[in-house]
């Protein structure tokens, strides 16, 4: 059934609109997987909502883990709708930009990313709030949560980690307020990295593989003086100014260890990227196999119902045929012969076979005799005997009628009728 873009967000809200924990929780990790994997529509029209998600004030008295499930619901729902603001504020999803040098991140203006990674934190914010602990991850519903979230936070951090790469870059050419208001910025760029090591660290603990968790490498902590006394001298304050070959050995120190850590995030893409390719590959190919079995199961020439009928049918205008040679003709000219030629003929008994397949070959009256052949069988006894004496009753009818000698052979063609003398 093809259902709109709209009325899938729609009855995915109504479902969060229930009263059980697992009906609301189960909405919402769909509507996160649509918006991570499904078309960009769907974030879309989210972000083109009035409202979203409500859910500040769920709560499952009912259930037995329904006080507990009901409080990761409210975090899991306050992140979701984040990510569609930050849809709507810079109409591209973090999670889906395009990264490296050329990147979207490392090539924006120096206005456009102090206003767009403060975007970034806040989106981040909300899923690190989510603060989920090994022991609280019990089912297989907040599991799903929670590697969705996973996943999320590594492409996030990812995009986050190259727009400060980029204001580094730019900082000791920025303005005095550009360079305050970059300075906040990185800031809270190193408390939110260490807020996604501990998110990390739980991620290790409840079972994904640590070849699967990005390594962060954090700056030096001289690029952060060296950042504050550069602002300091802007705004004339007397400071220790460094030399401009110390400073560029710290920023390129710290962008390095930064860049590392994309790397890191990078391969971690990849990797996902492969995995999701070699699945899609295996269902390709369960569906062809599939397809080859129902084919191969449907390459019998004809049902058995069908042959059968076909059976019936081609002995029946056998038959038909059979008696139309020796029906009596309404003209004067035949002699009534005698009834002893026509007990002859044996009684017949049509064999229904299960697969025949039909041959014509010409006959000797000059139509089109039927073979019934099986797979591996030729004329059946029953059709030989018919033949028979069916060929031995219309010999003696011939003589019968033509007067002709015994010794006379038998013409196999219709002769020319002629008056009796």
């Amino acid at each position: 059934m093809n259902v709109s873009v709209p009325q899938l967000a729609d009855t995915l809200f109504e479902r969060t609109a229930n009263s059980s924990w697992v009906v609301v929780f189960k909405a919402l990790i769909t509507t996160h997987h649509l918006m991570m994997y499904g078309n960009e529509r769907l974030i879309q029209y989210l972000a083109s909502r009035n409202t979203l998600f409500n859910l500040n004030n769920f709560l499952d008295k009912g259930a037995l883990q329904g006080y507990d499930m009901s409080t990761f619901i409210r975090r899991y729902s306050r992140y979701l709708n984040e990510k569609a603001m930050s849809y709507r504020l810079v109409a591209v999803d973090f999670t889906k930009m395009k990264r490296g040098i050329d990147g979207v991140m490392r090539t924006m203006s120096i206005e456009k990313l102090i206003k767009t990674l403060p975007i970034i934190q806040n989106q981040l914010d909300a899923l690190l709030d989510f603060q989920a602990n090994p022991n609280e991850l019990t089912n297989g519903v907040i599991n799903s949560a929670f590697m969705l979230l996973f996943k999320d936070s590594i492409r996030l951090f990812a995009a986050y980690n190259e727009g400060v790469i980029n204001l580094l870059e730019k900082y000791f050419d920025m303005k005095k307020g550009q360079c305050k208001d970059a300075l906040d910025i990185y800031k809270k760029f190193l408390y939110r990295m260490t807020k996604l090591s501990e998110f990390l660290k739980v991620a290790e603990q409840v079972g994904i593989d640590q070849g699967d968790i990005p390594d962060l490498s954090q700056a030096p902590s001289s690029l952060l003086e060296a950042l504050e006394q550069h602002l300091a001298s802007l705004e004339g304050k007397k400071t220790k100014e460094l030399t401009a070959d110390t400073r560029a050995s710290t920023l390129s120190s710290a962008v390095s260890s930064l860049s590392n850590t994309g790397m890191s995030f990078s391969r971690m893409d990849e990797k996902e990227r492969q995995q999701a390719l070699e699945e899609e590959q295996a269902r390709l190919q369960a569906l062809k196999d599939q397809r080859l079995k129902e084919i191969g199961m449907s390459t019998p020439s004809a049902s058995p119902s069908t042959q059968s009928m076909g059976s019936v049918n081609n002995n029946h205008h056998n038959t038909n045929q059979g008696m139309e040679l020796f029906s009596a003709p309404s003209t004067n000219s035949m002699p009534n012969l005698s009834s002893d030629l026509f007990d002859l003929q044996p009684a017949f008994l049509p064999a229904v076979q299960s697969t025949p397949s039909i041959s014509t070959a010409t006959s000797a009256w000059g139509g089109r005799s039927h073979t019934f052949r099986h797979k591996h069988t030729t004329v059946t006894s029953q059709m030989a005997t018919y033949s028979l004496y069916s060929t031995l009753l219309f010999t003696r009818a011939h003589r019968a009628l033509y007067k002709v000698p015994f010794w006379t052979h038998t013409t196999l063609n219709k002769p020319t009728k002629q008056p009796l003398a």
